[in-house]
């Protein structure tokens, strides 16, 4: 009986542990995201000031949009193999 209680207790330490990591990661999520759109204004306005209303103002935006996603893209494609890694980490030393 104690052996299973021991289990239960274990199993809600490690669910415990699993949503304040999720809340967590949520939470700087959105502070990131509360980031891009502060960075996203300001670049907009950078933009404006550079290229007042002209037909130049479009294909600067096209240019920064291509750029930016080119530049979420690698970060995105770094960001999942180092988490790859990390998991893999993760499962050796769980086997071991």
């Amino acid at each position: 009986m104690r052996g299973k209680l021991k289990k239960i207790q274990e199993e809600q330490e490690r669910l415990a542990r699993e949503v304040q990591i999720k809340t967590i990661g949520y939470l700087l999520t959105a502070l990131g995201f509360v980031a891009g759109l502060a960075m996203n204004d300001a670049i907009k306005s950078t933009i404006e000031y550079f290229f007042p209303l002209s037909g130049n103002s479009v294909v600067a935006k096209l240019f920064y949009a291509l750029l930016l996603t080119i530049i979420i893209a690698l970060i995105s494609v770094w960001l999942i193999r180092v988490s790859e890694r990390i998991e893999g980490k993760n499962k050796e030393e769980k086997a071991a």
